[in-house]
């Protein structure tokens, strides 16, 4: 296959940029387009061919150089390592391992805002709730899922009462939303969990904390199931 076919065939779709980018490369390096030990195209020849910005491919690698399937080499440029041609799946398990990082933090954030916001939320402020949730469960499309589910759960979070809080969740909001919408698009094992999205809605409207807590984790547990899975 020539370069330019491969290029075709690499092509950035809509959503987040630089994971794109990343399954990119990284599925080229598994499929030995360049040999360990061999020199990657510079920045502008990949920004090129992938048709995005030189600062999106630039940040992809180096997300593959802190998984160890390159290596820069400053004033050479960036070679493919020999572990990206010897053991491909390590790579597929390192994304994994940082895509249940954000669910890690998820889980510390969600699940507090969730108690609070059982014990804190009147009735009339649930409107918007209820808007966000009907959204996400009626999206027809990956992006429009990922914003409406991000928009209900930071609702959530507002209604914690917690301005630290909130404004915790929207610093990591954006890798939070990256990764999900990552999966969604690139792996097949993303579970739906709308039951546990409308129980934590009752579970405000009741002021039920425990069961805010317990329809936050099952929400957050079902969902990074599938990252803990070693195959």
């Amino acid at each position: 296959m020539t370069g330019a076919n491969q290029g075709a065939a690499h092509r950035i779709n809509r959503g987040p940029i630089v994971p794109q980018i990343e399954q990119s490369l990284r599925d080229q390096l598994r499929e030995r387009r360049w040999a360990p030990g061999q020199k990657l195209p510079n920045e502008s020849a990949l920004a090129t061919e992938l048709g995005v910005g030189r600062s999106s491919v630039r940040e992809a690698v180096r997300l593959l150089v802190r998984d160890g399937l390159l290596e820069v080499r400053h004033g050479s440029g960036t070679f493919v390592l020999d572990q990206a041609a010897n053991e491909p799946d390590v790579g597929e398990l390192l994304r994994k391992a940082r895509l249940l990082e954000v669910y890690e933090v998820r889980r510390g954030i969600e699940v507090e805002a969730a108690r609070l916001a059982s014990t804190r939320a009147h009735a009339e402020q649930l409107g918007p709730l209820r808007d966000r949730l009907t959204e996400r469960n009626t999206a027809g499309d990956p992006v429009g899922y990922v914003d409406a589910d991000m928009a209900f759960h930071r609702g959530v979070v507002e209604l914690s009462g917690n301005a630290l809080l909130l404004g915790l969740y929207d610093a990591v909001l954006p890798s939070i939303r990256d990764a999900t919408l990552e999966r969604i698009v690139n792996d097949g094992d993303v579970p739906d969990t709308p039951c546990a999205h409308t129980d934590l809605l009752t579970a405000i409207e009741r002021g039920d904390p425990e069961a805010a807590i317990a329809a936050t984790l099952a929400n957050l547990d079902a969902t990074s199931a599938p990252l803990r899975d070693p195959r």
